[in-house]
């Protein structure tokens, strides 16, 4: 028997992450498939407005503010959904944060902030909507994490550990969920033109627009496995060279990114 697959007719997808990049044109194309989507951030007035963004779609949003870092908040949010709305039979972890980490400036704050907003953010909504898809026995889970996640990456030190972390989880817990009839599956983007990445002073290889990345998420939330990760021209490659000896890793890497320069 195959793991359940959530549809728009079954409840409720919730989308953490969404008043900006990834998570805003995801909950508006989850809205435009039918979906009622409640969208989570910090800023109630970046909901408010992809709300009326989707005015006229086959479904809608409802913009549910709240802070991710914030245990109690997200249970509550999950309380709320389920009494108000209905089911959540999707649920996307996606917000996320980067702060850079050179070696030579570290700082516990950064790394303190990062797996605040990346790792801890994901658990904090992922055990209050567990306990309703278990009791339920059906639901599906995403975790928005990253090809950073596949091994170290210069300045990526305190990201790149949280998104492995998250790789990490959401492998471990595939095993349990299975067993649940909860589907859990792993989004591993390359670089995707975001806010999030508008800072970087680096060249970004196979830089993909937003909307063509969120085309990949709705077609793997609705046929995909457990990893949906793209562009495959990059994000292979680098699974590639993370199966070489590390000498070899670390040589392709620094000729690559130009890191150790001074």
């Amino acid at each position: 028997m195959s793991l359940y697959r959530a549809n728009p007719g079954d409840g409720i997808a919730w989308v953490t992450g969404a008043s900006s990049g990834i998570g805003r044109q995801l909950a508006l194309d989850l809205a435009a498939e039918g979906y009622t989507v409640a969208a989570t951030a910090r800023s109630a007035d970046k909901l408010h407005d992809m709300a009326l963004a989707a005015s006229g779609y086959a479904g809608k949003i409802i913009p549910l503010p709240g802070d991710v870092t914030d245990a109690d908040v997200m249970e509550a949010i999950v309380e709320r959904i389920e009494a108000e709305t209905g089911p959540i039979v999707l649920a996307v972890f996606n917000a996320g944060g980067y702060l850079p980490g050179k070696g030579s400036g570290l700082q516990v704050d950064s790394f303190k902030n990062t797996y605040d907003i990346n790792v801890m953010g994901v658990v904090n909504g992922l055990v209050p909507v567990v306990e309703m898809m278990k009791i339920r026995k059906r639901g599906q889970i995403a975790f928005v994490s990253s090809v950073s996640g596949y091994g170290g990456l210069p300045l990526a030190s305190a990201y790149g550990a949280s998104k492995a972390a998250v790789i990490n989880m959401a492998e471990a817990l595939k095993f349990d969920f299975d067993n649940m009839n909860i589907r859990i599956q792993c989004i591993n983007p390359g670089f995707i033109d975001t806010p999030l990445t508008a800072g970087n002073k680096f060249t970004m290889p196979a830089l993909m627009p937003v909307d063509r990345a969120v085309k990949r998420i709705t077609k793997g939330l609705r046929m995909g496995g457990f990893e949906l990760t793209f562009p495959r021209r990059f994000t292979w490659w680098l699974k590639l060279i993370n199966l070489l000896p590390y000498p070899a890793y670390f040589w392709i890497v620094r000729r690559v990114t130009g890191s150790g320069k001074s």
